[in-house]
């Protein structure tokens, strides 16, 4: 108890000493990934690496148990808005989904008799229930490439249209040309001053001119 009451202080810190039940919850996500694939936590290795399926909160409290961060490449968004995470053991390819049970809310109240609302129940409940009664873990294998998320480090490559660097062998190959995603499917964003045109329409930049 007293290391996960360490992850959840560590976990508040981000959010200016506020703690909130997400956060919670990804603390004991994280706790429980270590405790089942036996792994020490927080890694000071790049050994766990987490699949977490929405942003916010909750990947602050996984990051704070597991040291699993975007910044170190061992934790990668998939957007779902859904309060769960894959964790997998990169040494031994073992892979586990944790998710709150669907009887985690209504198992909450009884933990926080006291409390004023559902969400301060949640919230103090989440942080003493039973790791069997909050959460459900089933093993899974992954259909997307962790070694191609991971990928190879000192990869660099320029794109043949826009001239700008991409690392993580992050390109793409098309017609013979090396292609950033932007320029070859289409960028999350248009030139400013040009309504409608994507970066993929950009004029051919020289690289030995940037």
């Amino acid at each position: 108890m007293q290391e996960l009451k360490n992850f959840f202080e560590a976990s508040a810190r981000q959010h200016q000493h506020h703690l909130c039940p997400r956060q919670v919850l990804g603390v004991r996500l994280g706790a429980y990934a270590g405790e089942l694939l036996d792994l020490a936590l927080p890694r000071t290795d790049k050994r766990l690496f987490a699949f977490v399926e929405m942003d916010g909160c909750l990947i602050d409290g996984i990051a704070s148990a597991t040291n699993c961060t975007v910044g170190h490449r061992t934790m990668h968004v998939m957007d779902y808005g859904k309060t769960a995470a894959t964790f997998v053991d990169t040494e031994t390819q073992r892979a586990l989904r944790i998710a709150p049970t669907r009887e985690s809310r209504a198992r909450a109240l009884p933990y926080a008799p006291d409390a004023p609302d559902r969400w301060h129940a949640q919230l103090v409940a989440y942080q003493v229930m039973p790791a069997h009664e909050l959460l459900v873990a089933q093993s899974v294998t992954l259909t997307v490439s962790l070694q191609a998320i991971i990928s190879t480090h000192g990869r660099r490559s320029v794109c043949a249209q826009c001239g700008e660097d991409i690392i993580n062998e992050r390109e793409v190959r098309a017609d013979g040309r090396i292609l950033c995603r932007a320029c070859a499917v289409g960028a999350y964003y248009t030139l400013a001053g040009s309504p409608g045109v994507a970066v993929g329409g950009a004029a051919v930049v020289d690289p030995a001119r940037r």
